[in-house]
Formats: C-alpha cells, sequence, structure tokens
C-alpha cells in the first residue's frame, strides 16, 4: 500500500478532528504547489488569483460574487508557521472537546465559528472607519476563528479541566483559553486587526453555543442536517445489479425433469442393492426433498 492510499485510508477512517486537519493541509499543499509553479513560469497572478478565490474578502460586493469564501477562507494558509500553530490548537483542543462532545458538534463549532469569525471582520471593516480606505483590497484566510470557537467552546464547558503544561505544571483550559484569546486577539490590535476581529467573532460563537447547549439547545443542530444533506448528495451511490433470469423452454425442461428422475432411479437402484444405509448424506438429501414433493 503506498502512501497516498495509506493517507486516503486514515481520512476515511478518521474522525472529523483528524479530516479537518487532512483539508487544511491538502489546501495548504495545494497553494503550495500553485505557488512553486507560479514562480517557475514567472507568473505569481496563478497563486493570487487562487488565494483571491479562496479567501473571504471584506468588500460587501466582491463577497456577493465569491459567497463560497465564507466556507473555503476558514480552510486556507498561506504560510507555514500560520498552518503550524493553527493545526496544533485545533489537535490538542479538539481532542479534548471530543472527550465531551460528540464530532458533529466539532463541525458545527468549527464551520459556524469561523463564519461567525468572517461576518464580524466582514461587518467591521464595512462600518468603522479605520478601514474605510482599505475595505476594498482587504481579505481573510485562516483557520484561527474557527480554532479559537473550540477552544472557547470547550473551555466554557469544562472550565476546571486541567492540562500539563512546560515549565508551567498544570493549568486549567479556561486560563490558557483566556490567555490565547488575549495574546492572539487583544494584544497589539493594530497589527492584522482584520485576523483579531475574526478572532473575536469566532470565541463569541463558541461561548454561545456552549452557554444554549447547557440549557439544552443545540444551535449548531440545524447546521450539522444542510452538511448531512451535502454529505449525502455528493456520496456516490451503490449500483444495483439487475440479474435476468433466463424462462427454460419446454425442451430444457423436459431434459432437467429426465436427468432429475434418472438421479432418483439411481438411489432406488442402489437401495435394492446394498440398503437406504449405502446412501450418501447428499443422495439422503435428495430422496427426502423427492418425498416430501410427493406428499
Amino acid at each position: 500500500m503506498g502512501i497516498f492510499d495509506d493517507i486516503r485510508l486514515t481520512f476515511r477512517k478518521g474522525n472529523n478532528l483528524t479530516k479537518l486537519i487532512y483539508i487544511n493541509v491538502a489546501v495548504f499543499i495545494l497553494i503550495t504547489i500553485v505557488a512553486v509553479i507560479g514562480f517557475l513560469l514567472n507568473n505569481n497572478i496563478i497563486s493570487e488569483k487562487t488565494l483571491e478565490l479562496l479567501s473571504v474578502p471584506a468588500s460587501l460586493k466582491v463577497l456577493l460574487v465569491r459567497p463560497w469564501t465564507l466556507i473555503t477562507y476558514m480552510f486556507t494558509h498561506k504560510d507555514i508557521w500560520h498552518i503550524l500553530f493553527n493545526m496544533l490548537w485545533l489537535y490538542w483542543f479538539g481532542r479534548i472537546f471530543l472527550e465531551y462532545l460528540d464530532e458533529r458538534k466539532l463541525v458545527a463549532v468549527y464551520l459556524l465559528g469561523g463564519i461567525c469569525g468572517a461576518l464580524v471582520y466582514i461587518i467591521s471593516f464595512n462600518v468603522f472607519p479605520a478601514f474605510t480606505s482599505v475595505v476594498a483590497d482587504s481579505a481573510a484566510i485562516g483557520a484561527s476563528a474557527s480554532v479559537m470557537a473550540i477552544v472557547v467552546a470547550i473551555a466554557v464547558y469544562v472550565p476546571d479541566y486541567t492540562v500539563q503544561i512546560f515549565l508551567f505544571g498544570r493549568i486549567k483550559i479556561k486560563y490558557m483559553a483566556l490567555a490565547i484569546f488575549v495574546l492572539t486577539s487583544v494584544m497589539d490590535f493594530s497589527v492584522n486587526s482584520g485576523g483579531k476581529l475574526a478572532h473575536i467573532g469566532g470565541a463569541f460563537f463558541g461561548y454561545f453555543y456552549i452557554i444554549n447547549l447547557k440549557q439544552g439547545h443545540d444551535i449548531g443542530k440545524g447546521f450539522n442536517k444542510i452538511i448531512d444533506f451535502f454529505v449525502t448528495m455528493f456520496k456516490p451511490r451503490k449500483r444495483l445489479k439487475v440479474t435476468h433470469k433466463k424462462v427454460a423452454t419446454e425442451f430444457e425442461y423436459n431434459k432437467i425433469r429426465a436427468e432429475h428422475q434418472t438421479k432418483i432411479n439411481l438411489i432406488l437402484d442402489k437401495i435394492s442393492k446394498g440398503g437406504y444405509d449405502s446412501l450418501t448424506k447428499e443422495e439422503k438429501e435428495a430422496l427426502f426433498k423427492e418425498s416430501q414433493k410427493k406428499n
């Protein structure tokens, strides 16, 4: 089995956390390959256009033309360190998430948290004067908002869950989530402010989701049904094998009947010579079936 077969098997049999990480890595590899091709052809437009099609724009006019980017942006990374840290946080907190909540909720929080992050980013860039001059050319990529939603969600759900951190010892994840939020979403806000706004949107959704879940309301349930619909629609269906039974002609029927009768006559002849005990198991069964027909 080759490496691609191993990856495909792991993806198919892995949980939803594994699949989310694999999709992020696959998109990153695709973008990297396109960038290499663009460099070799001395044509950076190829790489720029690919990122443009996947990143979510701040401009409402552009968003109307590329609505799919509300989903694709949260699987898109250009920098190796960007995807590395996002996937590590997703893996660490995603595993804790799956200790208490199911895989469908993980996907719902990831996707809806990412969408919420994108909406906060887009609305902010179109409302606040600080972004007026850059709104037309601004776009966002990365899984940070989605990951932040999962980090905050599980920290709110089990705030006293502790993890072992090198040099710091055991720390409750509510403090870890707070530190991650402050460092990545508040500190030095003027730098990558669009990304930080998306983080805030993701964190808000993670908190809102768990508060509602504790009250018995799963606000991601309807979204899961939409996902199920599309998964079912694109999943290849098993083909039904249709067989046609050939109708025997009168000649063929008489021939089969004659062969069967000959077989029965041979069994009866064997009984007359050696008795019933001389028959094999198959012959006894054939004779029994024949007696049942006559009865």
